[in-house]
């Protein structure tokens, strides 16, 4: 029998042994204005909004990105007026309306200021509920799937009504074991903060460097190099020192992939692993179609058999003309966002592209520079992975530790 319909997760710490306990949403909510929406109509239109205030509106992005800057400011008096929708210290915010479910606590440093009719307030009651415990609890699996299924059906989707959500039947532990629970999962989140904050610091960092070892605009020396190398990098065009090998795509739809160990690859980088493979060896794979992010251009180092759809120009360097790591890393610095054509699907045309221009040094001045951020890009993917890790591992252990 499954425990977890018993009220019993399937892990839990050391002297925890009961079901946990079923009550009713109302039961963990403060007395007083524990679930209040944001004021709608004519209480907090636009028109009220000023320039500068000490007084601000908060909004469904600052419970979606946990992040507290604001865009709109009211008066001390529109304030007063709407002092009853004012966020404080240790407040939640649940975004109702859109991409419902996203909550927040509010931070210490918090700005005086209300919420508006895209937020949810809600206030707990501290005898049954832990505040650390809370937050994790509702950004849970089970409490998310009932947050977004509570109005199915609808276009632009929306919670029900706050007397609904009061009657909803919950289960949850004993407040001992809430504090457990919490402590743990906001030490793992420390963790997994730290984590994220060493990877962006990475990427900082080398993409720092590639502006100073790189020429800039109208320069033909770096700012920085490795010893020996002084000779000024030269201006070519890219269909000057690569060959294309796009005639060996061959693209293939999931339904007709046959599974195996060979990347599969698109736009946007691996999609997939399949049986067989269209290229082997060394090449760098820049985008064609379909990028997802057109200022930082999806552009690839592959080494080996792979698989490229139509979706991926297939480049390598001319022999002792290019070095392919320092290739990638050389596309990668030119802005490719103005030379697409095309809509909604921005398009690098293949005669486009061979005519983009490049700047190069010496072979071997090239191939320091790409081994250089090879190392880079695998102490970048080292991190990635951890971080992987550490959020597989969460979700996993939430999983368990809940009903």
């Amino acid at each position: 029998m499954d425990n977890k319909k018993n009220g019993i997760p399937k892990l839990r710490f050391p002297g925890f042994t009961g079901a946990w306990e079923q009550r009713k949403f109302s039961e963990i909510l403060a007395k007083s204005d524990g679930l209040r929406r944001g004021p709608f109509g004519s209480a907090l239109k636009k028109e009220f909004f000023i320039s500068s205030s000490e007084y601000t509106v908060y909004e469904q992005n600052n419970a979606i990105y946990n992040t507290w800057k604001t865009r709109y400011f009211i008066t001390p008096e529109k304030f007063q007026e709407l002092h009853k929708f004012q966020l404080v210290p240790g407040d939640f915010i649940l975004s109702g309306a859109g991409t419902i479910g996203r909550i927040a606590q509010v931070p210490a440093n918090i700005t005086k200021g209300v919420f508006n009719q895209a937020l949810i307030r809600i206030r707990i009651n501290p005898e049954w509920m832990d505040k650390k415990f809370f937050l994790i609890w509702m950004q849970s699996e089970n409490m998310q799937r009932k947050l977004t299924q509570a109005n199915p059906g609808s276009a632009m989707t929306n919670l029900v009504p706050m007397s609904e959500i009061k009657k909803w039947e919950i289960i949850i532990p004993s407040k001992a074991e809430q504090n457990k629970i919490g402590e743990f999962i906001q030490k793992l989140n420390s963790l997994i903060a730290l984590h994220q904050r060493k990877l962006e610091h990475l990427q900082e960092q080398k993409k720092g460097l590639l502006q100073k070892m790189f020429p800039k605009n109208g320069e033909t020396v770096p700012e920085v190099r490795f010893p020996g190398f002084t000779d000024a990098w030269e201006q070519r065009k890219l269909g000057e020192v690569v060959e294309r090998f796009d005639n060996l795509r061959i693209p293939v739809t999931s339904s007709k992939r046959e599974k195996g160990i060979t990347p599969y690859y698109g736009a946007n980088g691996i999609q997939d692993y399949v049986q067989g493979y269209t290229h082997d060896g060394e090449f760098v794979l820049v985008a064609e179609d379909g990028a997802n992010d057109l200022q930082n251009y999806p552009v690839h180092y592959v080494n080996g058999k792979v698989w490229v759809n139509n979706h991926a120009h297939v480049l390598q360097g001319k022999n002792k003309m290019v070095d392919n790591l320092f290739l990638v890393n050389a596309i990668k610095q030119i802005k490719i966002e103005t030379y697409l054509v095309g809509g909604s699907r921005a398009k690098l045309n293949a005669d486009v592209m061979m005519k983009l221009p490049i700047k190069v040094p010496t072979f071997n001045e090239q191939q320091k520079i790409g081994e250089y951020f090879s190392k880079f890009d695998t102490l970048i993917t080292l991190h990635q992975r951890k971080l992987d890790h550490l959020e597989l591992m969460k979700k996993g252990l939430l999983q368990q530790m809940f009903v």
